[in-house]
């Protein structure tokens, strides 16, 4: 059975590289996926890559794969400080879980300093830009 890093990514971010590039760069969705698709190359894994802009739809893929995926990261963009539904689904997830943040969360507005989800994570990478992401599949591959 093939250990498969299952990378989630949530609302607006299939606009990286077009949205606000000053705060999130010009690296685009497409970019990181091959990025993370060579950091699990790199440590023999599988690559799951997916982004949807709707909370339930997240909740859903989290809940699949919770119990078969070697490891999870995962940007939920905006519902980072929303979403109880989806730490509650994380939450449910048997695997090492990285929360990723391409900006600084915390030198940003108030409100997005405050993550629901960092709790219910193994780990948190934040304001590393895209590399936060290789950064994450390369922890989760170190956990082997």
């Amino acid at each position: 059975m093939p250990r498969t890093v299952v990378v989630l990514n949530g609302p607006n971010l299939n606009l990286l590289g077009e949205r606000e590039p000053e705060i999130y760069g010009h690296e685009t969705l497409a970019d990181v996926v091959v990025l993370c698709e060579r950091a699990a190359g790199a440590h023999g894994l599988q690559l799951d890559a997916r982004q949807s802009n709707h909370e339930g739809v997240l909740i859903d893929w989290v809940q699949e794969v919770r119990a078969t995926a070697y490891g999870l990261v995962i940007n939920a963009g905006g519902l980072t400080h929303t979403s109880v539904a989806l730490r509650d689904a994380l939450a449910a997830v048997r695997c090492p879980k990285v929360e990723v943040h391409v900006s600084d969360i915390h030198r940003r507005e108030p409100f997005r300093s405050h993550s629901y989800l960092t709790d219910v994570c193994d780990h948190v990478i934040i304001g590393r830009g895209v590399a936060g992401y290789v950064e994450a599949v390369d922890w989760l591959a170190a956990r082997a």
